[in-house]
């Protein structure tokens, strides 16, 4: 969900980013190299949530994103499903050098969809590419799932932070950029309404669209 920052002084949105795939792929070390370029090597299984804020700049504009770390556990589904709601932007993970974790992307995809209020912009995340002797998904299979559900695609090693950051900021700038649409949509049919008005043209007015949309991008009511 996209809010408007009270404690800031300029304007900027905080996008909510949720981490989703099987246990040990690589999320909760994913987003340490992202937020703090850090990377534990013997780091154990998320329980529960945790998230991290980071501040990325979008066309000149201070965009935050919450970014929600969810256990990949089964006993932790039911904890972790609620998370997903509010959330615009998603990375689904997979480890390439564990096909089961391929295979199961199909069933997160689908409790995305499930949990999410809204459609939320997701990339497909193979994790581990430095893992190269022991791949077991290759990464014309991983964009060619990518294509056929409509997601980004990209392969990261959170080990040598290779397109790690690249993953995360392709989510943020894809969040705002729909929403930049909207606003400029928005406009424009304003300008259409006050153009029949200037003709002499009869037109019924609900709210000012231009308005809402503006609110959408601050306030949360993207649906996007």
């Amino acid at each position: 969900m996209a809010f408007r920052s009270e404690e800031a002084q300029t304007e900027d949105y905080l996008f909510k980013i949720v981490l989703i795939g099987d246990s040990a792929v690589g999320k909760s070390n994913l987003l340490a190299r992202f937020a703090r370029d850090e990377f534990y090597p013997n780091s154990k299984s998320t329980i529960g949530v945790e998230f991290q804020t980071q501040k990325l700049d979008i066309n000149g504009k201070e965009v935050k994103a919450q970014i929600w770390d969810t256990a990949g556990q089964e006993r932790f589904r039911a904890v972790t499903s609620a998370y997903y709601r509010g959330a615009v932007g998603a990375l689904l993970v997979y480890d390439i050098s564990r096909r089961q974790t391929f295979d199961n992307i199909g069933r997160w995809l689908n409790e995305l969809q499930t949990h999410s209020d809204m459609n939320v912009v997701t990339i497909l995340v193979g994790n581990k590419s430095d893992l190269k002797d022991a791949r077991e998904v290759t990464t014309a299979e991983g964009k060619s799932l990518a294509e056929a559900q409509g997601l980004f695609f990209i392969e990261t090693s959170a080990l040598d932070s290779s397109n790690v950051a690249v993953a995360f900021q392709t989510v943020v700038k894809e969040i705002y950029n729909i929403l930049s649409r909207k606003v400029i949509q928005s406009q424009e049919l304003q300008k259409k309404d006050s153009g029949r008005l200037a003709n002499g043209k009869t037109v019924v007015l609900q709210a000012d669209e231009n308005q809402e949309a503006e609110a959408q991008m601050k306030q949360g009511g993207c649906s996007c």
